[in-house]
């Protein structure tokens, strides 16, 4: 039974619309997950409109700042496995194989998945964009001073990273299948007498 004063059919179409419209989202993120290449020529395309913002605004350089910190934390994630090797490392003496049959071993799990990895980044694009229509986020700074400093926290965070990924020899980016070299067949296109 429905409290007395009707305030429970506001909210529940309400609550009804919200969750017909995560639905409706979760449908088109679902639809777009396969075509990577689309999913990331959109997010160029934000990051572009991003930067025409700022450049023709003339300002928001700490939410630019911001925003770079944050693709950078996401990179980390992005380049990092799941399970840190140094901490394997120490909880055993090498890596284990296989002990069940529906085990599998993976060489390389990223700790942050490429669709998440392309999710965050393109979200955070559009909420930078958005902040920049708020003079509140508009704080006057000497901009080339961020940048110097963001490119000194980028060279020391990925140094750091390449490092790790030659001392671990791990690399996370694999160009299809790898091919290797069998037995070759006989020759065809030799001479006839």
């Amino acid at each position: 039974m429905e409290p007395v004063g009707g305030g429970g059919g506001a909210s529940s179409a309400a609550e009804r619309y919200r969750a017909e419209a995560a639905r409706a989202f979760q449908h088109y993120l679902d639809r777009a997950a396969p075509h990577t290449a689309g999913r990331w020529a959109g997010t160029l395309l934000a990051a572009a409109v991003y930067a025409l913002r700022v450049y023709y605004v003339q300002g928001f350089y700490v939410v630019s700042y911001g925003l770079g910190i944050y693709l950078l934390n996401l990179l980390i994630g992005f380049l990092s496995p799941m399970v840190d090797p140094e901490l394997e490392a120490l909880d055993q003496a090498g890596p284990a194989l296989p002990t069940r049959g529906n085990d599998e071993f993976k060489p390389f799990i990223r700790r942050l998945p490429e669709f998440k990895f392309w999710y965050a980044i393109t979200k955070a694009f559009c909420v930078a964009f958005v902040m920049t229509f708020f003079s509140v986020f508009d704080v006057p700074v000497f901009w080339p001073i961020l940048l110097c400093y963001w490119i000194v926290l980028f060279v020391l965070t990925m140094k750091r990273q390449i490092l790790h990924m030659v001392k671990y020899k791990y690399v996370p980016f694999s160009m299809g299948k790898q091919k290797y070299g069998g037995k070759k067949g006989p020759s065809t296109s030799g001479s006839k007498d």
